[in-house]
């Protein structure tokens, strides 16, 4: 470079010949042309393509085998040691580095390019992520929602069991409660939950689902087009840092309540970080996204699928392919099924007769013993091998009672049992507990007296007297009271 400079000042500024430089360098002629018209060296430049004799006729070949191959899964397309193979079949004669080479500059030129997106202050994106987490000690398979405003970069995480209309719901009512406002568009992938058809036009025929969402919080909505999550690439980044950052090491966790938990957590922690290219910290940009969104509506949304079902002959009602149990008096009844992400509510006649935690697994039963208790009182026989009841877990002193009843009264002792637990439809486990210790103490054993000791104390107003299995009561005869005499006592002043 210091010889390029030097000649170039000689003849263009010193006055020096171009004869006298060639005499003095022996450099070609053309060297010093080429000198005089660069201020640096341009480097080899070559004017025609080299001839390729042996891969040259066989390039239109590699470059079909490429394009069919985009119809292909990824998996099983072909390689260049493929293509080279197939070539050898089809007469080529040369070696294996120029059919590498040709096909890497052949995918090098089919790379896509991409536009770069602004992102207006105010708007979101999401996307779902799957992931390992080991929850009570089970290793099993999350999917946790994203939504991140590209603006200021601030994102909000929640884990799921999976994808599903009343987890997209929740997902949405949370990160809008954390952002404490709802963004003005947000943008999706063509899933299956929010759209339920894409039209001729390229437009999408939105599902109920997204309409009940959009129409309560009134945001905008944009779908990606089909295979173009460059598109919405900011929410793709975000769910690969959140898996790695977030779930690396899996997560050793009690519940999604504490799943969750930690990854709100750490979504608040990441507002002190600086992106690059920003010019401050993600709390502060968040600001401006903020003023620019929609003030959240003055009732929040209830995330719940509802259905109208039946309840069958077993006392159980289906939902998301799983059962659950109802009281027996709603057997053969119409029901509405409530479907929460944690929890599974059940009406019949405008008023809930069963909460059950959500079941996630497929063709599952969750069973309340308390549900079948009314049953069993009428089929006592069935008190042990009824399958709601398997596996109850009930205090030591209720086995006590059961025993001392049916040694009492043997068949009729088992039908007492169940009238006390029958108590259970009102009262609490504990409360019925520590009443049955207090019966079993003073030889309270039937089900009005165990009552007495339950607190607020039972209503007797609705009771009747029954002589069921006391059929020598009877023919007891009980005098009516004469009270002349005690008044008699009051007037003499023998009664203080």
């Amino acid at each position: 470079m210091e010889m390029w400079t030097e000649i170039r000042k000689q003849v263009l500024t010193q006055g020096v010949s171009k004869r006298q430089v060639l005499a003095d360098t022996g450099i070609h002629w053309k060297t010093l042309e080429k000198i005089l018209a660069h201020s640096e060296p341009p480097g080899y430049r070559r004017k025609k393509e080299r001839r390729k004799p042996k891969i040259g006729p066989y390039l239109e070949r590699i470059r079909e085998i490429i394009k069919e191959d985009k119809d292909v899964p990824r998996k099983q397309r072909h390689t260049a040691k493929r293509i080279f193979d197939r070539l050898l079949e089809e007469g080529y004669q040369g070696g294996y580095s120029g059919v590498k080479s040709a096909v890497r500059e052949i995918k090098q030129r089919r790379q896509e390019v991409f536009v770069p997106l602004a992102h207006p202050p105010g708007e979101a994106q999401v996307d779902f992520g799957f992931a390992l987490a080991r929850m009570m000690g089970v290793l099993m398979k999350v999917a946790f929602f994203v939504m991140v405003l590209p603006s200021s970069d601030a994102f909000f995480v929640q884990a799921f069991p999976r994808e599903c209309t009343e987890v997209y719901w929740e997902a949405h009512r949370r990160a809008f409660e954390y952002f404490g406002a709802v963004p003005t568009r947000i943008s999706y992938d063509n899933s299956c939950i929010l759209v339920r058809r894409i039209l001729a036009t390229g437009k999408q025929r939105l599902t109920e689902a997204l309409l009940k969402l959009q129409s309560h919080y009134l945001f905008d909505h944009h779908f990606c087009n089909l295979g173009r999550g460059n598109e919405k690439g900011v929410v793709e980044g975000i769910v690969k840092f959140a898996r790695r950052n977030f779930m690396v090491p899996v997560p050793e966790v009690r519940s999604f309540a504490e799943l969750n938990e930690r990854l709100a957590q750490a979504c608040r922690d990441d507002l002190a970080r600086r992106v690059r290219g920003k010019p401050s910290v993600k709390g502060e940009l968040l600001k401006e996204d903020q003023a620019a969104m929609r003030p959240l509506p003055d009732a929040p949304f209830t995330a719940c699928r509802q259905l109208s079902t039946v309840a069958s002959s077993l006392s159980l009602v289906r939902f998301d392919r799983n059962d659950y149990s109802v009281p027996v008096r709603c057997a053969h009844h119409p029901v509405v099924v409530k479907g929460y992400v944690d929890r599974v509510e059940i009406c019949c006649r405008d008023a809930v007769v069963a909460r059950h935690d959500r079941l996630w697994k497929k063709e599952d039963v969750r069973f309340d013993p308390v549900h079948y208790l009314a049953l069993l009182e009428r089929k006592p026989g069935a008190l042990d091998h009824a399958r709601p009841l398997a596996g109850w877990d009930l205090p030591e002193c209720f086995g006590v009672l059961r025993r001392r009843l049916e040694a009492e009264a043997d068949g009729a002792g088992t039908r007492e049992y169940i009238r006390v637990l029958r108590l259970l439809e009102k009262y609490p486990l504990m409360a019925l507990a520590r009443a049955v210790g207090r019966g079993l103490d003073c030889g309270a054993l039937t089900r009005d007296a165990i009552a007495q000791f339950l607190i607020p104390q039972e209503d007797w107003r609705q009771t009747t007297f029954s002589l069921d299995g006391h059929q020598h009561l009877r023919r007891v005869q009980v005098a009516t009271a004469d009270i002349s005499s005690y008044q008699s006592l009051l007037s003499q002043g023998g009664v203080r």
